[in-house]
């Protein structure tokens, strides 16, 4: 990776005491919730009658893949083959919609933040083909790991209901969201305090 993109990200003390945040908090959620993760694992393997764990490829920090762990929360549709998951999608069940909103299918991403794959909060991971074909200062967003939450994600909460009302959702995520993401997600990185990392986890939680 070029030098002055690196220099751009975060200072060494940042990068250690973001880590340290990272590996003591999702230790302590993990103990904490692992028997929802196990409940909430059987529900969603009873639900969409397969393995209750959904894991997918994603873009991590340097641009290296690396396998995500959530909760299922659709079946399969031989009508849909898309990865951008809209309002109303048929794919998912009741169950997995409750998920979702209450953010249960994240729990798993403890894991993903314990073992150093992810951060509680940075750019969300996408799938190849967003993250890994950022080029000059915008391969900044590749300096730190991906987050489970993070400034875009909440000011794109709403995501799925803007895409539903989209006449093509796949070039209105690629042209207009995408490219607002890269924005909110690079000003995170040039002015990151763990004060605000304190902050965009609380209104997560909080709804």
């Amino acid at each position: 990776m070029d030098m002055t993109i690196e220099s751009a990200g975060l200072k060494q003390s940042q990068a250690i005491l973001k880590r340290a945040f990272d590996v003591t908090l999702s230790a302590v959620g993990l103990l904490l919730s692992g028997w929802l993760i196990l409940l909430a694992w059987l529900a969603a393997s009873v639900d969409t009658r397969s393995n209750g764990f959904f894991t997918q490829q994603r873009v991590g920090k340097d641009g290296k893949l690396f396998t995500v762990v959530k909760l299922k929360t659709m079946r399969p549709s031989r009508e849909l083959n898309t990865t951008v998951t809209q309002s109303g999608d048929p794919r998912i069940t009741p169950l997995g919609s409750f998920f979702r909103r209450t953010k249960i299918d994240e729990l798993p991403q403890l894991w993903n933040v314990l073992v150093g794959d992810m951060s509680f909060v940075g750019p969300r991971p996408d799938v190849p083909g967003f993250a890994d074909t950022l080029k000059g200062e915008e391969r900044l967003l590749l300096s730190i790991r991906p987050g489970i939450t993070g400034p875009a994600t909440l000011k794109y909460r709403n995501e799925e209901e803007l895409l539903a009302e989209a006449d093509d959702p796949e070039a209105y995520n690629r042209e207009v969201i995408w490219p607002d993401k890269v924005k909110v997600n690079l000003e995170y990185i040039r002015d990151w305090r763990l004060a605000d990392d304190l902050r965009y986890i609380w209104q997560t939680v909080a709804g």
